[in-house]
């Protein structure tokens, strides 16, 4: 599991798709919206709870786990101006 910003997270799961060797592993990256700062609301430790949660039943390659929902490096995009992810596959709005 990688803990990493959402504004470039989806072209780091490009990247690691495209130059890890080992395609057995499960990869799961996540991040929030807000950073863990103390008491501050974040969304970051449901976040890498539900990554946690995942990393037995995904099937081997790289994943992106934010908000409950589960997202392949492929299909992932960042959308800034809403600092949020969706699919490109699915039509999430």
């Amino acid at each position: 599991i990688v803990t990493h910003g959402i504004y470039t997270l989806p072209d780091t799961a490009r990247y690691f798709g495209s130059h890890l060797r080992a395609t057995d592993k499960v990869v799961i990256l996540t991040g929030s919206s807000l950073p863990i700062d103390g008491i501050t609301m974040s969304d970051g430790g449901f976040n890498l709870g539900f990554a946690v949660a995942q990393v037995d039943l995904l099937p081997p390659g790289i994943h992106i786990c934010r908000n409950g929902r589960i997202y392949t490096a492929s299909e992932v995009a960042a959308l800034l101006n809403q600092g949020r992810l969706t699919s490109v596959f699915r039509g999430e709005v």
